[in-house]
Protein backbone atom coordinates (compact mmCIF):
# COMPACT_ATOMS: atom_id res chain seq x y z
CA UNK A 1 0.00 0.00 0.00
CA UNK A 2 1.28 3.49 -1.16
CA UNK A 3 1.20 5.79 1.61
CA UNK A 4 -0.83 8.90 0.70
CA UNK A 5 -0.56 12.22 2.79
CA UNK A 6 -1.91 15.23 3.99
CA UNK A 7 0.22 17.84 5.51
CA UNK A 8 0.34 21.85 5.60
CA UNK A 9 3.24 23.81 5.98
CA UNK A 10 3.76 28.00 6.97
CA UNK A 11 5.25 29.78 3.95
CA UNK A 12 5.28 30.74 -0.01
CA UNK A 13 3.09 28.82 -2.36
CA UNK A 14 5.36 30.43 -5.13
CA UNK A 15 8.38 28.48 -3.46
CA UNK A 16 6.55 24.73 -3.46
CA UNK A 17 8.40 21.97 -4.91
CA UNK A 18 5.46 20.15 -5.49
CA UNK A 19 4.92 19.07 -8.86
CA UNK A 20 1.28 21.16 -9.01
CA UNK A 21 0.98 24.29 -7.26
CA UNK A 22 -3.33 25.84 -6.82
CA UNK A 23 -4.05 29.52 -8.17
CA UNK A 24 -6.94 31.04 -6.03
CA UNK A 25 -8.56 31.83 -9.34
CA UNK A 26 -11.79 34.14 -10.43
CA UNK A 27 -13.72 32.37 -13.27
CA UNK A 28 -12.05 34.82 -15.52
CA UNK A 29 -8.51 33.80 -15.03
CA UNK A 30 -7.04 37.18 -14.52
CA UNK A 31 -3.97 36.98 -12.36
CA UNK A 32 -4.24 40.14 -10.42
CA UNK A 33 -3.64 40.15 -6.19
CA UNK A 34 -3.07 38.21 -3.61
CA UNK A 35 -2.19 34.15 -4.34
CA UNK A 36 -2.90 35.12 -8.43
CA UNK A 37 -0.70 37.97 -8.32
CA UNK A 38 2.21 36.24 -6.43
CA UNK A 39 2.28 33.30 -8.91
CA UNK A 40 2.25 35.79 -11.68
CA UNK A 41 4.95 37.59 -10.39
CA UNK A 42 7.55 34.88 -9.47
CA UNK A 43 6.70 32.04 -12.59
CA UNK A 44 5.88 34.69 -15.48
CA UNK A 45 3.46 35.97 -17.12
CA UNK A 46 3.34 33.45 -19.66
CA UNK A 47 0.98 31.94 -17.06
CA UNK A 48 -1.83 34.16 -17.18
CA UNK A 49 -1.57 33.89 -21.19
CA UNK A 50 -2.37 30.58 -20.86
CA UNK A 51 -5.03 30.70 -18.39
CA UNK A 52 -7.30 33.46 -19.87
CA UNK A 53 -7.03 31.51 -22.91
CA UNK A 54 -8.77 28.79 -20.97
CA UNK A 55 -11.38 30.98 -20.01
CA UNK A 56 -13.84 31.75 -18.55
CA UNK A 57 -14.76 28.88 -16.99
CA UNK A 58 -17.75 27.87 -14.46
CA UNK A 59 -16.82 28.91 -10.82
CA UNK A 60 -16.33 25.91 -9.01
CA UNK A 61 -13.94 24.67 -11.90
CA UNK A 62 -10.53 24.11 -12.45
CA UNK A 63 -7.97 24.50 -15.68
CA UNK A 64 -3.81 23.56 -15.84
CA UNK A 65 -1.48 25.58 -17.10
CA UNK A 66 2.12 25.19 -17.24
CA UNK A 67 4.46 26.61 -14.49
CA UNK A 68 6.19 28.95 -15.95
CA UNK A 69 9.48 29.94 -14.09
CA UNK A 70 8.19 28.23 -10.87
CA UNK A 71 9.64 24.92 -9.40
CA UNK A 72 5.90 23.45 -9.61
CA UNK A 73 5.80 21.72 -13.30
CA UNK A 74 1.77 23.20 -13.20
CA UNK A 75 -0.24 25.59 -12.10
CA UNK A 76 -4.48 24.52 -11.44
CA UNK A 77 -6.13 27.63 -11.64
CA UNK A 78 -9.03 26.73 -9.56
CA UNK A 79 -12.27 29.19 -9.55
CA UNK A 80 -13.38 29.52 -6.15
CA UNK A 81 -15.51 32.73 -7.04
CA UNK A 82 -16.36 34.85 -9.86
CA UNK A 83 -15.89 38.34 -10.85
CA UNK A 84 -18.17 39.55 -7.86
CA UNK A 85 -15.15 38.29 -5.93
CA UNK A 86 -18.00 36.41 -3.25
CA UNK A 87 -17.69 32.70 -2.85
CA UNK A 88 -19.04 29.93 -0.55
CA UNK A 89 -18.98 26.13 0.56
CA UNK A 90 -20.24 25.02 -2.12
CA UNK A 91 -17.77 27.22 -4.62
CA UNK A 92 -14.93 26.52 -2.21
CA UNK A 93 -15.69 22.60 -2.22
CA UNK A 94 -16.12 22.56 -5.87
CA UNK A 95 -12.93 24.39 -6.92
CA UNK A 96 -10.88 21.82 -4.25
CA UNK A 97 -12.27 18.68 -5.77
CA UNK A 98 -11.82 19.68 -9.66
CA UNK A 99 -8.31 21.13 -8.79
CA UNK A 100 -7.69 17.32 -7.34
CA UNK A 101 -9.27 16.03 -10.49
CA UNK A 102 -6.91 17.99 -12.88
CA UNK A 103 -4.19 16.55 -10.60
CA UNK A 104 -4.85 13.33 -11.29
CA UNK A 105 -5.38 13.93 -15.10
CA UNK A 106 -2.00 14.96 -14.86
CA UNK A 107 -0.55 12.25 -12.95
CA UNK A 108 1.06 14.39 -10.87
CA UNK A 109 1.54 12.92 -7.14
CA UNK A 110 1.68 15.65 -5.28
CA UNK A 111 -0.59 19.44 -5.36
CA UNK A 112 -0.34 22.27 -3.09
CA UNK A 113 -3.46 24.33 -2.09
CA UNK A 114 -3.77 28.00 -0.35
CA UNK A 115 -6.63 28.60 1.81
CA UNK A 116 -9.34 29.00 -1.34
CA UNK A 117 -11.49 31.88 -0.72
CA UNK A 118 -10.18 33.46 2.43
CA UNK A 119 -7.99 36.34 0.72
CA UNK A 120 -9.99 38.08 -1.45
CA UNK A 121 -12.98 36.43 -1.38
CA UNK A 122 -13.08 37.01 2.46
CA UNK A 123 -14.55 33.70 3.19
CA UNK A 124 -13.62 32.22 6.92
CA UNK A 125 -10.37 30.39 7.10
CA UNK A 126 -11.97 27.53 10.12
CA UNK A 127 -14.50 26.85 7.23
CA UNK A 128 -12.44 26.79 4.58
CA UNK A 129 -10.28 24.40 6.88
CA UNK A 130 -13.06 22.20 7.28
CA UNK A 131 -14.40 21.90 3.46
CA UNK A 132 -10.77 21.48 1.89
CA UNK A 133 -9.34 19.04 4.24
CA UNK A 134 -12.07 17.02 4.04
CA UNK A 135 -12.11 16.67 -0.01
CA UNK A 136 -8.40 15.95 -0.10
CA UNK A 137 -9.04 13.43 2.59
CA UNK A 138 -12.30 11.57 0.38
CA UNK A 139 -10.32 11.97 -2.77
CA UNK A 140 -7.28 10.14 -1.49
CA UNK A 141 -9.17 7.39 -0.77
CA UNK A 142 -9.25 6.95 -4.51
CA UNK A 143 -6.47 8.94 -6.39
CA UNK A 144 -4.31 6.30 -8.68
CA UNK A 145 -1.64 9.12 -8.73
CA UNK A 146 -1.97 11.56 -6.35
CA UNK A 147 -0.16 10.97 -3.02
CA UNK A 148 0.19 13.91 -1.28
CA UNK A 149 -2.08 16.73 -0.87
CA UNK A 150 -0.46 20.29 0.99
CA UNK A 151 -1.79 23.11 2.48
CA UNK A 152 0.79 25.99 2.09
CA UNK A 153 -0.29 29.24 4.45
CA UNK A 154 1.20 32.13 4.50
CA UNK A 155 0.33 33.50 7.56
CA UNK A 156 1.04 32.24 10.99
CA UNK A 157 -3.03 31.97 11.93
CA UNK A 158 -4.37 29.94 8.95
CA UNK A 159 -1.50 27.85 9.56
CA UNK A 160 -2.35 26.88 12.62
CA UNK A 161 -6.30 26.22 11.77
CA UNK A 162 -5.24 24.20 9.11
CA UNK A 163 -3.14 22.58 11.17
CA UNK A 164 -5.11 21.56 13.90
CA UNK A 165 -8.16 20.52 11.12
CA UNK A 166 -5.43 18.01 9.45
CA UNK A 167 -4.18 16.48 13.29
CA UNK A 168 -8.05 16.20 14.30
CA UNK A 169 -10.05 14.82 10.69
CA UNK A 170 -6.92 13.50 8.91
CA UNK A 171 -4.81 11.80 11.22
CA UNK A 172 -2.69 8.90 9.41
CA UNK A 173 -4.24 9.82 6.00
Amino acid sequence: MVEKKIACSKGDITESTADAIVNAANNHLWMGSGVAGAIKRKGGEQIEREAVAKGPIPVGEAVPTTGGKLKARYVIHAAAMGQDLRTDETKIANATRNALLRAEELRVRSIDFPALGTGVGGFPPEQAAKIMVAEARRFLETSKSVRHVGFVLFDNATFEIFDKEIKTRSPGV
